[in-house]
């Protein structure tokens, strides 16, 4: 249908409302409450415009974000009498603002900034006291200044109904409203951090940003990628004076999105925490080497690595089941069409077979509570509810959800939103899955199997979730066989360990650290481990005698771990965050990431020195090493399109880092370079147009993240000029299938996986150490009534002190033992008090 939007006619489909339609025209109407990810309410009354039903009619004030647009329609945004009523609504919300830009840490990149210079109101004209509020005390990640608010609900809509967190709310009325919990402390929620963005003034700030404030005018900006989990999250990392200041989330319409987990926005701040590893110390040349790689480094250093020690002496480094299951994960998805997280949240049945996706990929877990409305959506669809009129759906909706099935050991933070919250013991989950497969062939199963077959079989876009969150091959090759048997119509995914899992599989190794260990003991030679605390992801006592038959142990790492302690020789590198490289996702996306600063002369990026000793170049570029990746590996052909290179554009490093309202001069940046991208740390030259380049979203009127719709093909739609990322996964290798072992007599060990805390580098984040959980060491009460063993106790596990003291949790099933921090299911030998 067309209608004119201030005299310009412009052709749309039917059944938008009228803001967002304006908006993608580049028609800046001025907007609270209406979120691109959270649809319209009409709370803040500060999109009128006047609306005509036709040429030559009369028209009157209409909220623009509550109107549907209909043919022939006129909209005029630059109408006096609208200007007015937005100018009058405008001197309301600002009526107790306390006026306090010069000391809001969102001063400079604050949407209500923006509006308020946009209505022109310039002159407060109320003159009595303003109403006041006592903050909250939010905890470690965020800070609280009520006295800011507007009274939008953006907060709580996004974080209730969005993000499902129960323990924020609304609280008093009128211009005594007050978002916060009921009592001081940390939002449980691990999407809370979003907050600082979807709250359009300064109520909600980033502590940790606050803490090393800079305005946000003077901050350089860097496109990165997320390394705390698999998704592949874009993110992009603010900078001033060599100190990173904040993390912000960086728009991709197939991954994020608008939103963040806590830990991806918070876990680089590892970078210049106390727990880096320091010390002038350079890599010998090292000859007949074993290697072993890691899936928290990029594929480029694991590359480097493979290329100084060779294919055959090149491991991964985690055990030989992780590395088998990470391959076979790989070759399965390199069969069958693979969702993005966008895809994921438009399932209308899905089955979760074992994963705690809400600590091992936050992301995903938010996108099945979108994917759950759509049986809401369907019946207020029905209704004649229009699906932006977020509220009016949820009324109309009945509270109807989709199907969700959740087949997991422990309680799950899903099961408020599951249909289907169904507890096994994680050898008994194939089990249960190959129940489900027999209902879906027309076999005999139990109630429970047969009603998951049904909603399965009947939905039109089915998906299929496992990982490798317990470490088994069962859930994963079941998940693979229930895909297979719902045919073309479902999806199947499947999350591995880390962010860099997939890129060391596509490497080949030879295995993991058990034929690292046989390597070593049929021909000796020195270790060298890459940015990996094994200890962490293996049992201790294989790695302890894994580096008693290495001839010398030498450990690169930007953290200090227990692997760098136990090595010979601990050199430092750059965090993730500092160096440029490739990550392959979940769903086989590979992406650049870049490095927010230069890297420390004494801690130079890993596959920088590494690809100089294996006699690459002497000072190897990016480029130049994808190319002599590329040339061992042709099969990884594509990871090179995963960005421009450093000689994109018409004048070479010209796109610039800062913003163009940076103030000052900045000696710290005159003398930088970065050789490994386009990007420079200035604010001159043109920004790029590749979404993989994007610095800053703002434009002139426009200085928030409110405005990163601007980028968008269409609201919520893919970026201008395609979302970045390339698929990597036809280089897979088929791989055979896996069997798990029997669990035996003993203990096994079950991993408590926290969304705050995954892997060393969230340990070593401040914000995010202040925020994890307390490690826990828990049994079921019948097995520790068989051992004689009471809440409280201190335990030996496998030889070491347990992290906590015993507790007590009838949830969790026999014959296991919980333990933080272990990274899969495995057998352990429990010992008595140390």
């Amino acid at each position: 249908m067309k209608l004119k939007i201030d005299g310009r006619e412009v052709t749309v489909e039917d059944g938008r409302d009228l803001l967002s339609i304006a908006l993608e025209q580049g028609v800046d109407v001025p907007h609270f409450c209406w979120h691109a990810a959270l649809g319209s309410v009409g709370a803040c009354r500060m999109c009128a415009v006047k609306v005509a039903p036709g040429e030559g009619t009369p028209g009157k004030v209409e909220m623009a974000c509550m109107t549907p647009a209909s043919d022939g329609m006129v909209v005029d945004t630059t109408d006096a009498e609208a200007a007015r009523f937005r100018a009058q609504v405008i001197e309301w919300l600002m009526l107790n603002h306390p006026h306090d830009c010069a000391v809001c840490e969102e001063g400079g990149a604050c949407h209500l900034q923006d509006m308020v210079v946009a209505t022109g109101h310039h002159d407060r004209r109320a003159r009595g006291p303003k109403r006041t509020h006592r903050n909250q005390n939010l905890g470690p990640l965020l800070t609280h200044e009520m006295n800011r608010c507007i009274g939008c609900w953006r907060c709580l809509r996004f974080y209730r109904d969005h993000a499902g967190g129960r323990d924020f709310n609304a609280f008093g009325a009128h211009d005594r409203l007050y978002f916060g919990r009921a009592g001081d402390g940390p939002l449980d929620s691990p999407f809370a951090g979003n907050l600082a963005e979807v709250c359009p003034t300064g109520v909600f700030t980033d502590k940790a940003w606050s803490g090393v404030y800079a305005r946000p005018w003077d901050l350089s900006a860097t496109p990165a990628i997320c390394t705390g989990c698999s998704a592949g999250c874009n993110v992009t990392l603010n900078e001033r004076g060599g100190t990173l200041r904040r993390v912000l989330n960086r728009y991709h319409g197939a991954i994020n999105g608008f939103f963040l987990c806590d830990r991806g926005r918070w876990s680089p701040w590892s970078v210049d925490g106390p727990g880096r590893l320091t010390g002038a110390v350079t890599l010998p040349r090292v000859a007949g080497a074993v290697g072993l790689g890691s899936p928290r480094a990029s594929l480029e250093s694991n590359w480097a690595l493979r290329r100084l020690v060779g294919p055959g002496r090149f491991f991964a480094g985690v055990s030989d089941r992780e590395t088998a299951l990470t391959a076979r994960m790989a070759a399965l998805l390199k069969a069958s069409p693979v969702p993005s997280l966008t895809e994921m949240a438009a399932a209308d049945a899905i089955l979760v077979l074992g994963e705690d996706l809400t600590a091992t990929a936050p992301r995903a877990a938010l996108a099945l509570r979108q994917a759950v409305r759509g049986a809401e959506r369907d019946l207020a669809c029905k209704k004649g509810v229009a699906l932006w009129l977020d509220d009016a759906v949820r009324v109309a909706g009945e509270g109807r959800r989709s199907p969700l099935a959740l087949v997991t050991a422990l309680p799950d933070a899903l099961d408020d939103i599951a249909s289907f919250a169904i507890r096994r013991a994680p050898h008994d989950m194939a089990a249960f899955a190959a129940a489900i497969l027999a209902a879906l062939q027309g076999r005999p199963a139990d109630a429970e199997a047969s009603a998951i077959a049904q909603a399965l079989s009947t939905a039109r876009a089915p998906l299929i979730i496992a990982g490798a969150g317990l470490g088994l091959a069962g859930p994963v090759e079941a998940a693979a066989s229930l895909a297979t048997a719902l045919g073309p119509k479902a999806r199947l995914a499947l999350f591995p360990a880390e962010a860099g899992s997939f890129g060391l599989s596509l490497l080949a190794p030879a295995g993991g650290i058990e034929a690292a260990l046989a390597e070593l003991e049929r021909n000796p030679g020195p270790l060298v481990v890459l940015e990996n605390d094994l200890f962490r992801r293996a049992d201790p006592a294989l790695v302890e005698r894994l580096f008693a038959k290495a001839t010398q142990v030498i450990a690169l790492d930007h953290l200090a771990t227990e692997t760098t302690t136990a090595a010979a020789l601990a050199v430092p590198v750059a965090a993730p965050a500092e160096a440029a490289g490739t990550w392959v996702n979940h769903e086989g996306r590979a992406q650049r990431s870049f490095a927010f600063r230069p890297a420390d002369p004494q801690a130079p990026t890993a596959w920088r020195v590494l690809a100089a000793l294996a006699g690459e170049t002497p000072e190897p570029g990016l480029d130049a090493l994808l190319e002599a990746l590329v040339a061992d590996l042709p099969a990884l052909a594509a990871v090179r399109d995963g960005a421009p290179g450093v000689d994109h554009g018409p004048v070479p490093r010209a796109h610039p880092r800062q913003s163009a309202r940076t103030a000052g001069n900045h000696p710290d940046r005159a003398t930088r370079t970065d050789p490994d991208s386009p990007l420079s740390w200035t604010m001159e030259g043109d920004r790029a147009p590749e979404p993989a380049l994007a610095t800053w979203t703002d434009r002139p009127g426009l200085h928030s993240v409110s405005a990163e719709y601007a980028a968008q093909q269409w609201i919520g739609g893919p970026l201008k000029g395609g979302d970045p990322g390339v698929n990597v996964l036809h280089a897979a290798a088929d791989a055979p299938a896996l069997a798990d072992p029997p669990p035996g007599a003993g203990l096994l060990g079950l991993p408590l996986h926290s969304p705050f805390a995954a892997h060393e580098a969230d340990a070593a984040s401040p914000p995010l150490a202040a925020r994890a959980p307390a490690a826990r060491v828990t049994l079921h009460p019948a097995d520790a009534a068989r051992l004689g063993l009471t809440a409280g106790a201190l335990l030996v596990i496998d030889g070491r002190p347990a992290p906590a003291p015993l507790s007590l949790d009838p949830d969790l099933p026999a014959g296991h033992i919980g333990l933080s921090g272990l990274r899969a299911l495995r057998p352990v030998i429990l010992g008595g008090a140390p």
